[in-house]
């Protein structure tokens, strides 16, 4: 009998290079976006691509999931540069990394999955509205404000004051045109939209810049090795820094929340395996360390590249990796191609990739179902823009734990009066001390000169605090001369109920 043939080592290459060559065009125009976005260098962008895929496409978590520099980050990063320099962003990238990996080996990932989905929203949209307006004065080819809430307050007579100069005109109208060609991609026929939107956007851009020579700033290069600047000693004194701290945490939790949203996310477009997420964090982990040792952008998984890679049929990691090899390649042998770029166009990008970070569609329909929630995601990206990303954040996460406490906490205090006998109070569901003085100023209203029974069998839950005041208004009431007032607890009901005995 004939032996059967040897299976292939990799029985779906030729899905998984097909898949890496349109995540490679994805992922080109948006990691030379994001850096210059960042205020780094473009080929810093293109090293974090190349160590998302390399790197964290050869590890175990998530095998369709694409990583790279988001937008998502861009506004942190910024934040960053402007604060501490550019020297000093590899020693907060590297930190970052290493307390992913710690995070990942204690298994501390599946936890990302209870943070709130508001506040995650909320967190993109604050994102989006502080990218979509500081890339707008980009476009017009001005210098942007620092504070985001100044962006966008100011942006209304940056705009109007650049509509006087034929250049900043040019140049927002090239920013403008990229815009429109990604928004109306999506609608060309399906063989036109074989080439990613925003490759043709920049394409196009290009192409009339230099056909028409439009008076537009350009990328600026500076070459691959010349871009890579590991930190050095003077960078890492800075560590003490407690504002610098704040910042390392920031981008700990935000690029995590972000990566493990994003695998959940592409998880629900495929049948593969399922993502395993303190492996994936230590992916993240090991790729943000080998970012920060290079001194490049911080990376994450970005869902715009994974749901390329989705769609495009890859199978397995080999398809990411390859989208990493082909990104090296183009930053090796054509680094000149990005200095043809103009920078209006990649604003443009990153106007419409802060768009879809708002979710607009969503927004009214959770007003509708879940008030709460809605109140959450719009403080939360309030916060953002008028503080910073790290303290929005934190408010966000504390209004969630407050609104879910109050939630939990539901009480439910009913009172029947027969006009004779005790006063028969009955206390329901979980009391806290956040619903205390609704409960006291209840009980406090019963006369004084009647009997009251009060019982808690129906509690769920009584906290310290609940317990003592509700003992000390027993105390009071039953010390203006009436019967003692008689609590009924639930181990009381459930000791009645095993010896037989009913309550009178």
């Amino acid at each position: 009998m004939r032996a059967a043939e040897k299976a292939p080592r990799f029985p779906h290459l030729r899905q998984d290079f097909a898949a890496s060559l349109v995540v490679f065009l994805v992922a080109l125009p948006l990691c030379v976006g994001v850096a210059v976005a960042s205020g780094v260098p473009a080929e810093l962008g293109l090293v974090t691509g190349i160590v998302g895929g390399v790197v964290a496409g050869l590890m175990r978590g998530s095998s369709l999931q694409v990583s790279g520099p988001a937008a998502g980050l861009t506004v942190l990063v910024l934040e960053a540069v402007q604060d501490f320099g550019l020297a000093v962003l590899g020693v907060i990238v590297l930190a970052a990394g290493l307390l992913q990996l710690a995070m990942g080996l204690l298994k501390l990932g599946r936890w990302f999955r209870a943070v709130s989905v508001s506040v995650v929203e909320g967190m993109l949209a604050g994102i989006g509205l502080v990218l979509i307006a500081g890339q707008l004065y980009a476009a017009a080819g001005l210098a942007a404000p620092a504070a985001g809430l100044d962006k966008i307050l100011q942006l209304p007579g940056a705009l109007a004051g650049s509509l006087t100069s034929p250049t900043a005109l040019t140049s927002l109208a090239l920013g403008a045109g990229t815009v429109v060609v990604m928004a109306g991609w999506t609608h060309l026929p399906r063989r036109a939209r074989a080439v990613p939107g925003a490759l043709a956007a920049v394409l196009l851009a290009t192409a009339v810049s230099l056909v028409f020579s439009l008076p537009v700033a350009t990328v600026e290069v500076h070459g691959l090795l010349g871009s890579i600047q590991p930190p050095d000693a003077g960078a890492f004194g800075q560590v003490a820094s407690l504002s610098l701290l704040g910042t390392v945490l920031a981008f700990t939790l935000i690029a995590s929340a972000e990566s493990l949203f994003s695998a959940a996310a592409v998880d629900r477009m495929h049948d593969g395996p399922r993502t395993r997420y303190d492996q994936e964090l230590v992916a993240q982990g090991a790729g943000n360390t080998v970012c920060g040792l290079l001194g490049a952008l911080p990376m994450t998984a970005v869902i715009v590249r994974s749901s390329a890679n989705v769609q495009a049929g890859a199978r397995t990691r080999a398809s990411r990796v390859l989208h990493g090899v082909w990104l090296l390649l183009f930053a090796a042998l054509l680094p000149g191609a990005l200095a043809l770029i103009p920078l209006p166009a990649l604003a443009g990008i990153l106007v419409h990739a802060g768009w879809k970070l708002i979710p607009l569609r969503s927004f009214a329909p959770l007003w509708r179902e879940h008030r709460g929630e809605a109140v959450i995601l719009a403080v939360t990206a309030l916060a953002i823009v008028t503080v910073n990303m790290f303290e929005g954040v934190l408010i966000g996460l504390a209004l969630a734990v407050a609104k879910t406490a109050w939630t939990a906490s539901h009480v439910r205090l009913e009172v029947m009066d027969k006009g004779a006998g005790p006063v028969q109070a009955f206390l329901s569901g979980n009391a806290t001390f956040l619903r205390l003085p609704r409960i006291l100023d209840t009980l406090e209203s019963l006369p004084q000169d009647r009997p009251v029974a009060l019982d808690l069998s129906g509690l769920h839950h009584l906290d310290h605090a609940c317990r003592t005041a509700l003992e000390n208004w027993a105390a009071r009431h039953s010390a203006s001369g009436t019967d003692q007032v008689r609590l009924t607890a639930a181990a009381e009901t459930e000791t009645d109920a095993r010896t037989g005995a009913s309550p009178d």
